[in-house]
């Protein structure tokens, strides 16, 4: 926060009652004259003093009068300032200070436009209730405190404006729609999929886009800096049963598509929707959303992070179930120890573990550094276990686990027994050699002993020296800890160093 902050109003501090309200005579709307002027010289007295010579916008909103106390006007008080698009006019936009003061007489008179002017850690101009102004500096300014008392005004020291945004801070992290948020939002397009994207370009207003494989990359270019982002599932082609799915009461919003591709929202309530029908009626597509967060249920939201990557939008989304399991992920990393609880032992091999409201997988090599028939060898559902993750694959929010990777390697045990002579099973033929399991045990470590390690003479068929079942002496020559191979010798039992 700013260290020097005063409140600048029209009302005497003398015109005020033991509880602090103020009695006095004074009008509490603008009055588009003297009074009015009198705020834009103080600020820009400030900004001066201050070293100021731009702004940044900071969570612009647009709508209805913000605080009504005025009528709202066409443009929100914006026209001449920017486009009909409010191109210019988002959050992070650097303006002029001679447009700042513009912004400040627009939310002086509630004309349906508001946000922060800022600067980071030197400058904020807020504008509240009743013609209450706020300004902060990293600086005293005392020339301008005295200004402000010349134009008529009342300087007020504060330790803090009730506007700072230290006040909306929330818990918990915003998702940024970058590269790993359009990736995952590419997935469902190679299946032939769409979605619409509601693009929040200032607080309260939105446009909307059809999103598929061939307009991913196209609208994610042309997007407004910093943007809320909402994904929905796409629009429905039956117009009519929406229309005729909608309440009998209480408001819902309701998009549509035209022929033309152009996608429109509007909020109507019972005594709307025969109006509504006709002009929706024609249209290729739409939905209705009730207005309820917790009744509406995008796939996913985000905030669009600015050129190099950094999300320094303050605004925050709703989250929705994939935006918590974003949040949850980002608290992962490879390598980490996570426990968790088996929920499901697949058919094909793979055991879920939720671990945590998530649920990851163990695919079936990384439940042993042994071989198994079935997980069930090794894991139940409902028991407890403790493993490594491998990934975090943000994309597909993916986090496969490994069990074995927490316990010790026995092949590297094994690994010291290079040059040895044991005695083993026979337990399976193939073309170029025998398998051997060299260790008293159902699991035990299998070795190949290749054909020309079989016998003197030259080998064939390993079934004309061995038969499966058969005790077999052979000699380690090599433990591949990489391939996991063992390479066996019945030939050289007894060659030097064997025993």
């Amino acid at each position: 926060m700013l260290r020097f902050v005063h409140r600048i109003t029209k009302y005497d501090p003398a015109d005020r009652d033991e509880r602090g309200s103020y009695i006095g005579t004074e009008d509490s709307t603008s009055d588009h004259g003297p009074v009015e002027a009198a705020y834009l010289q103080a600020v820009e007295a400030f900004a001066e003093a201050a070293g100021i010579d731009h702004l940044v916008v900071r969570e612009p909103q647009i709508g209805p009068a913000r605080f009504g106390r005025e009528q709202a006007v066409p443009g929100h008080g914006l026209d001449g300032l920017f486009p009909p698009d409010l191109s210019g006019f988002h959050d992070g936009a650097e303006v002029s200070v001679r447009v700042g003061l513009e912004l400040v007489r627009a939310m002086l008179r509630d004309n349906g436009a508001w946000c922060r002017l800022e600067v980071e850690d030197a400058f904020a101009v807020h504008v509240g209730w009743d013609q209450y102004v706020y300004v902060g500096s990293d600086r005293p300014c005392p020339e301008a405190l005295a200004q402000a008392r010349t134009l008529g005004l009342f300087p007020e020291r504060l330790d803090a404006s009730p506007y700072d945004a230290a006040h909306d801070e929330e818990a918990g992290v915003q998702r940024p729609a970058d590269d790993d948020f359009w990736a995952r939002l590419r997935l469902p397009f190679a299946g032939r999929q769409a979605a619409i994207l509601e693009e929040g370009y200032v607080d309260n207003a939105s446009r909307w886009h059809r999103l598929t494989e061939e307009t991913l990359d196209a609208v994610r270019a042309r997007l407004t800096p910093r943007a809320k982002l909402t994904v929905w599932p796409d629009l429905c082609a039956d117009v009519g049963a929406v229309l005729a799915a909608l309440p009998e009461e209480g408001p819902v919003e309701v998009v549509w598509e035209d022929e033309d591709g152009s996608i429109t929202s509007t909020i109507a309530d019972e005594t709307e929707c025969r109006a509504l029908a006709a002009r929706v009626g024609g249209a290729r597509a739409a939905a209705a959303w009730p207005l309820y967060v917790d009744a509406r249920h995008p796939l996913c939201t985000a905030v669009v992070p600015d050129r190099d990557g950094v999300l320094r939008a303050r605004w925050r989304t709703e989250p929705t179930p994939s935006d918590r399991c974003w949040a949850f992920l980002k608290t992962l990393r490879r390598g980490q120890t996570v426990t968790g609880v088996v929920t499901e032992i697949a058919d094909f091999g793979v055991t879920f573990v939720d671990i945590g409201g998530f649920t990851a997988m163990i695919n079936g090599p990384e439940l042993s550094w042994r071989p198994i028939d079935h997980p069930s060898d090794i894991v139940a559902v409902g028991k407890t276990v403790s493993a490594e993750i491998l990934d975090v694959d943000m994309v597909r929010e993916r986090v496969p686990l490994s069990l074995r990777a927490l316990q010790e390697d026995p092949l590297t045990q094994f690994a010291r027994r290079v040059g040895q002579v044991v005695t083993g099973v026979v337990v399976g033929l193939l073309p170029f050699g025998a398998l051997v399991r060299i260790e008293e045990r159902k699991d035990g470590f299998i070795g190949l002993v290749h054909n020309n390690e079989l016998s003197e003479e030259p080998v064939a068929d390993p079934g004309a020296v061995v038969r499966v079942g058969d005790p077999l002496v052979v000699k380690i020559l090599q433990v591949d800890l990489t391939r996991r191979r063992i390479t066996l010798s019945h030939l050289q039992v007894h060659a030097p160093g064997g025993s």
